[in-house]
């Protein structure tokens, strides 16, 4: 959809047309860390180009949870070591064939022999700058990243003004597990103006309370038992009607 556009000192993000998802670009001590590159080949292809353009060397990578769409890599990145937690990269690893399959079939021209090559970030973080901040919420293993010192707050697929909160199914209690969440991302929102979510727009200023008191709204409705009302869906959103019905019988213990 566009070149990259940078949001704070050594931060860049460009979107893909493919459900607004977000590649960022961050500077680190040794060069550039990529963070959820996508979404389809010619698009890696072309933010190849984009970060050539930035003359810094690309020295890791770091996926925020480990569903396919942020599993991906490009050979013109270079073989550097790709990282996510723990708990992420154990979960890459066993759904390695489902992530290249997903990848195939809803993305062209990936490399599918990249998808989901990721190793546990080391305990001092190696390459990636910043605090990693670790949840369960949405995926196991789910990190956000702060990087203070630039006032920015990356947070994977959270706080997006496109997507609704997106239960894993595969954990109980997501609703508890979101509420934890935000409540350590709002804490770590206290030190950044600039919120890049997974999917969606970048949200600075008062933008960033609103992202929160959107997420808010809708776990609460479900705390309660309520059908949320909810700006992001709507016949505008036919496809989040699913997922929207599977969070509501989960939430309700069905």
């Amino acid at each position: 959809m566009g070149k990259l556009k940078q949001v704070a000192d050594g931060v860049w993000v460009r979107q893909s047309d493919w459900v607004w998802s977000n590649s960022i670009v961050v500077r680190g001590e040794d060069g550039l860390v990529l963070i959820d590159p996508g979404i389809d080949g010619s698009e890696l292809d072309q933010l190849a180009d984009d970060v050539d353009g930035l003359g810094i060397p690309v020295v890791a990578g770091f996926c925020t949870h480990p569903h396919w769409d942020h599993l991906l890599w490009h050979s013109r990145f270079g073989d550097v070591p790709r990282y996510a937690t723990t708990a992420a990269a154990d979960v890459a690893g066993q759904a390695r064939e489902r992530a290249q399959a997903m990848a195939a079939e809803s993305a062209s021209g990936v490399p599918l022999d990249l998808v989901a090559l990721v190793a546990p970030l080391p305990a001092d973080g190696g390459a990636v700058p910043g605090q990693v901040i670790e949840h369960q919420a949405h995926a196991v293993g789910h990190a956000s990243v702060l990087l203070a010192d630039r006032g920015v707050l990356l947070v994977g697929d959270m706080l997006s003004d496109v997507l609704i909160p997106l239960f894993d199914a595969r954990q109980d209690d997501q609703v508890g597990a979101y509420e934890s969440a935000l409540d350590r991302l709002a804490e770590a929102a206290g030190q950044a103006d600039v919120v890049v979510p997974g999917h969606g727009s970048v949200a600075e200023g008062r933008e960033v309370a609103a992202r929160f008191a959107a997420e808010r709204a809708y776990i609460d409705a479900l705390r309660r038992g309520d059908d949320p009302v909810d700006a992001r869906l709507g016949p505008h959103a036919d496809w989040l009607a699913r997922p929207h019905r599977a969070n509501m019988e989960q939430a309700r213990g069905r």
